[in-house]
């Protein structure tokens, strides 16, 4: 796929992954919208980024995902790729009573989310010569990290979802793209690898957007990137090693 003029909405586009692909797909020619919840974040990454489109919006409320594709389409109507990326990723003790709405905002914003979105746009961008919906999963989709069961479960449902996706869409201009990010240095897990006193930070966030970018361009539909490799093709020895 071309990785250059098209025109982008990439979902919690102002931090994180999301902001390393902004900055990478906006030096290449691309027209970028970005939304988030917090528009000091969002004003930061517009600030950093010439010509950057942001947007407010919490994808994890049904509402404003609506609004968001309708602002999308009538304001960009050459809009052609979609980049599912807005998530949330939270420990839980499962022996304990845990907080079931931090578990339902969870689900939303990482897999009921980025399925809506998904059908809202799909009509749209069937009318373009070239188009993709690009979901961020994770190579935890396929080895969990036990004490991070929801958003793992999220993930390994997102997976599941594109695949399924990618089949209804094969006989449309709509390519359908699943990036598994390894660990990246993010602000994703809020400080919980500080907690844990976690050394390797994981993957930098340009690294992998630059690697993300060029799957894309070679029509790799699931590509997993750096040891999230090792998740997918080595689960059960993975898992052990990551859960011991």
């Amino acid at each position: 796929m071309q990785t250059s003029k098209n025109t982008i909405l990439i979902t919690g586009g102002a931090t994180g992954i999301g902001l390393a692909l902004a900055k990478q797909f906006a030096v290449q020619d691309n027209t970028v919208i970005i939304c988030g919840r917090r528009k000091n974040r969002l004003e930061e990454a517009k600030a950093m980024i010439p010509g950057l489109i942001i947007r407010v919006c919490d994808v994890s409320i049904e509402d404003e995902r609506v609004r968001l594709y309708e602002w999308s389409v009538k304001n960009f109507p050459a809009i052609n790729v979609l980049i599912n990326n807005a998530g949330i990723q939270q420990s839980y003790n499962l022996q304990k009573t845990i907080d079931i709405s931090l578990v339902s905002k969870e689900v939303e914003t990482n897999f009921i989310a980025p399925v809506h979105l998904s059908n809202l746009f799909s009509d749209h961008l069937k009318k373009q010569t070239e188009a993709a919906i690009i979901n961020i999963s994770s190579g935890l989709a396929f080895t969990p990290l036990a004490f991070m069961s929801v958003y793992c479960a999220t993930k390994a449902a997102l997976h599941s979802f594109s695949l399924s996706l990618r089949h209804q869409l094969s006989g449309t201009p709509i390519k359908v793209f699943e990036i598994l990010p390894p660990m990246v240095d993010t602000e994703l897990d809020g400080g919980d690898r500080d907690h844990r006193e976690t050394r390797d930070r994981g993957m930098n966030a340009d690294e992998f957007a630059r690697q993300a970018i060029e799957s894309i361009h070679n029509d790799e539909y699931e590509a997993a990137i750096g040891t999230a490799a090792n998740l997918r093709s080595k689960r059960e020895e993975a898992f052990g090693f990551l859960n011991h």
